[in-house]
């Protein structure tokens, strides 16, 4: 009989389970019921509800993909308060792109070609050290970028260097970027 649980409470069991055990990525992902978003839902245990969920950056001894339930003593949480109007503001402010890698909601997942990229919104200054949930500390980033999987933030080319490209690029190149922009400016395009 399937479980009734969702798969953050899935993934609590499994911790709770095995506290003090290092625990592997794949099967965390395993015990969520494959949630794709099984990263997150360790986050949010960790930093809204303060189970003390050790990685690699907090202990030199696991490796990165491992994870240890330190204890089951809670240490006090933080609740994430991003409105909707907000989650939007910022969506739109971005181009509905990740800021870290480039790409646009709804382009063919570069890590995973069966599926879209999903945008969610990362905070510039992370919440668990004094950042805001307000729209100067948000910006917008794909699910893989938000939990670490492409480690890759280029800088943004600046005006110059961007209309470089644009003049090299072939003509049905170029037609491509004033369509694009002249629909996310909602203006006619040729």
């Amino acid at each position: 009989m399937p479980s009734n649980k969702g798969s953050k409470q899935l993934i609590l069991g499994f911790f709770l389970a095995n506290v003090g055990k290092v625990l592997e990525s794949r099967d965390i992902q395993t015990a969520s019921g494959g949630a794709v978003e099984w990263a997150r839902r360790v986050r949010e245990l960790r930093n809204e509800e303060g189970y003390q969920i050790l990685s690699h950056k907090d202990r030199a001894d696991l490796k990165p993909g491992q994870y240890l339930l330190s204890t089951t003593h809670r240490v006090p949480g933080f609740k994430r308060e991003v409105s909707k109007e907000t989650r939007a503001y910022v969506l739109e402010r971005n181009g509905y792109t990740c800021q870290m890698c480039g790409v646009a909601a709804g382009d063919i997942d570069p890590l995973n070609p069966a599926r879209t990229v999903r945008l969610t919104l990362g905070h510039i200054i992370d919440k668990s050290k004094g950042g805001a949930d307000t729209p100067q500390n948000l910006r917008a980033v794909c699910t893989n970028c938000n939990e670490g999987l492409q480690n890759i933030a280029p800088p943004k080319p600046d005006r110059i260097h961007l209309l470089s490209q644009v003049r090299r690029a072939t003509i049905d190149d170029q037609r491509a970027v004033l369509n694009w922009l002249s629909q996310k400016f909602n203006q006619k395009g040729d």
